[in-house]
């Protein structure tokens, strides 16, 4: 088994980090709840206006834990994973941009669109990235991602920002920065962000 992109945990006399079971779910678990719920929004915001910005709102959030943690991870213990990784960010990056665009329009045809990248991307996500990932790590190593996914994704911004740096360090470094700012934005115009706020 390859060793996940994170740091050591804090040594623990006699125990292995094989030994340890943190708590919380696998970054697995975490980015298919996801890419379910992705899929439930983009069905809603054809229908419900206040579901659209619900579903930039998810998807930026998504989009950015999945740089800062899954395609690191797929880097570092697939043998195709820096290819696998480079097609995803670029995928993921014009998704931003149809995402910003589409944001700014009530265009059926553009909720069409960025519908279908995302079903593309989830599909992709499940038949290729997941399964190869599944028997790589340990469980305990993928609870820790799912951890800092879930880490991640509160503090990424809400908004889209194409052209923000894509890979670590820089992008754990400038999304939380870009969701402070996106939060007080939502805040002060009363956006609704989450789904269940719907």
């Amino acid at each position: 088994m390859s060793s996940a992109p994170l740091p050591p945990l804090p040594p623990v006399p006699g125990v292995t980090d094989d030994e340890l079971q943190p708590a919380g779910r696998s970054m697995i678990e975490v980015l298919e709840e996801d890419h379910d719920r992705l899929v439930r929004l983009c069905s809603r915001a054809a229908t419900e206006p206040a579901a659209s910005d619900v579903l930039v709102a998810t998807l930026a959030r998504h989009l950015a834990a999945e740089q800062q943690y899954l395609y690191p991870a797929v880097r570092s213990v697939l043998p195709e994973g820096p290819a696998i990784a480079e097609r995803e960010l670029a995928a993921n990056a014009d998704l931003l941009v149809a995402l910003r665009r589409s944001h700014s329009t009530t265009d059926g045809a553009a909720l069409q669109s960025i519908t279908e990248r995302i079903r593309q991307h989830t599909h992709r996500a499940a038949t290729e990235v997941f399964p190869a990932l599944r028997g790589r790590f340990s469980n305990g190593e993928l609870v820790r991602l799912g951890n800092r996914v879930e880490i991640a994704r509160s503090a990424a911004p809400t908004r889209p920002h194409p052209g923000t740096p894509s890979t670590p360090p820089l992008d754990k470094i400038v999304d939380p920065a870009l969701g402070v700012v996106d939060k007080v934005m939502d805040v002060l115009s009363c956006r609704t962000t989450w789904e269940e706020d719907l």
